[in-house]
């Protein structure tokens, strides 16, 4: 008498669910892990970026021209000697500081982009010129200031420079009341550091009337443009060949045009839009509740127009997507079809999908992202499609499998190209994927058991 044939009780479909979901879950870990793979590649381009523009001068703040003037003013101070108190005045000189009246100001960006290795930085040459108008007040009285304790001789014309490293060229060429001024560096504007350059003046002329002051000088940086304003009105013109400008800061040009060809934006801010009086005596009582600078400027970025880490960034977001579907589709082969997966079939499978997005991050950086997205999708896809083959023991099915993966790379990447609909797409996606298998699975008693002969 033969033996008889041993049985083996298969798991009920709930059961192959539940290790379908486990095995998702672990491979969370690999997927997290090329998250902060993406993370510090971006960081070292950033210090790549970084080494690139070095030397040639940093993101530029441009402030001024204001007018300084010094004054003498009494300081009382108490003291104690022979066990009493003695008030005592001394003179000091502070600082008047006039913002111009108006000024007006014309920049001219000439981009460029440098390369080192596999990465490239945004730089920028830019042309200024301007004038400006500076008024003496008349209720100068009211900052406790008199004509008679104002020192025009030691006058000085300040202009504001976050990186003067970043100027070059000729020299910066500044005329104040008909004369060329001789340029001397440092004393910048406090918003950008202190650093900058300045001229020294007569201003005895502002006496009679309004002193006009007309200047030019060429600077380079990189990234970003900004402007603080401190004129009673401040018109800005800025135009370059830059198709793609980001407008940021507290204000926003009052008008603006961008084309293939480049941009140009003209901005129109006033002192009152700026909380500032144009008249600073130093008081700190009154520097105390002055607006946060940032607030108070106007700036242009210059921004390529394909940050490919920020999108392989999001692409990784979607990976449970990717590996959740795919386990489905096996999981319904499975279940409904009867061909029996096992664990080590889903971890294989899942680390396929998981190499797409390494695949993706690596030729991404040497050919961009769209070709690096079409060459590492179809590296996948003929990848998992093959190894399904053998897996559900039929080319159909793995026909299926491939046309599945081929759906959910061309959705990921309508997903990525449309930011602002990519929830709206996804949700619906999930939403007609749970009704299909809500339909193919309705039939289904996860909880009965298999068993077959071996």
């Amino acid at each position: 008498m033969e033996d008889a044939v041993p049985a083996r009780t298969e798991r009920t479909p709930g059961a192959k669910f539940a290790w379908a979901c486990l095995i998702g879950l672990f491979l969370a870990i690999p997927l997290f892990s090329v998250y902060l793979l993406v993370y510090d590649r971006q960081s070292q381009s950033e210090v790549a970026r970084n080494s690139i523009a070095e030397g040639w001068g940093g993101p530029q703040t441009i402030a001024g021209p204001v007018l300084v003037i010094p004054f003498l003013d009494q300081a009382t101070e108490t003291v104690t000697e022979g066990g009493q108190q003695v008030t005592r005045s001394r003179d000091v000189w502070r600082e008047l500081k006039l913002a111009p009246e108006t000024a007006d100001l014309n920049t001219r960006l000439k981009p460029e982009r440098r390369k080192r290795s596999i990465y490239e930085a945004v730089v920028y040459e830019a042309a200024l010129n301007g004038t400006a108008r500076f008024v003496l007040p008349t209720d100068l009285a009211r900052h406790g200031v008199t004509l008679d304790r104002l020192a025009f001789d030691r006058a000085e014309l300040r202009f504001g420079l976050s990186d003067a490293r970043g100027l070059f060229g000729p020299p910066p060429v500044i005329h104040a009341d008909g004369k060329v001024l001789v340029l001397q560096p440092g004393k910048g504007a406090a918003e950008t550091g202190g650093s900058g350059f300045y001229a020294p003046l007569d201003a005895s002329a502002l006496k009679a009337g309004p002193i006009a002051a007309d200047f030019s000088y060429m600077m380079r940086g990189n990234n970003s443009l900004t402007l603080a304003p401190q004129a009673g009105d401040t018109r800005w013109t800025v135009a370059s060949a830059w198709p793609h400008p980001s407008f940021q800061g507290g204000f926003l040009p009052a008008s603006r045009q961008v084309d293939e060809k480049g941009f140009s934006a003209t901005y129109r801010v006033g002192n009152l839009a700026l909380g500032r009086s144009l008249v600073d005596v130093g008081d700190p009582k009154s520097a105390a509740g002055e607006p946060q600078a940032d607030a108070h400027q106007a700036r242009i970025t210059l921004v390529q127009p394909v940050d490919l880490y920020s999108q392989v960034n999001r692409a990784v977001k979607y990976g449970f997507l990717f590996i959740g579907f795919t386990f489905l589709a096996f999981l319904m082969f499975d279940v409904i079809g009867g061909v029996p997966v096992s664990a080590p079939e889903y971890l294989l499978v899942g680390a396929g999908l998981i190499l797409f997005f390494v695949l993706l991050l690596a030729f991404a950086e040497v050919i961009g992202f769209t070709a690096a997205y079409l060459l590492a999708s179809a590296a996948i896809i003929g990848q998992v499609g093959a190894y399904s083959a053998a897996v559900l023991k039929s080319r159909r099915r793995a026909i299926w499998i491939g046309g599945l993966l081929t759906a959910l790379y061309a959705v990921l990447y309508i997903l990525l190209s449309l930011e602002a609909y990519s929830l709206l797409i996804g949700s619906v996606m999930l939403f007609v994927a749970l009704g299909v298998v809500m339909y193919v699975t309705r039939r289904v008693d996860w909880g009965a058991k298999r068993i077959n002969a071996i």
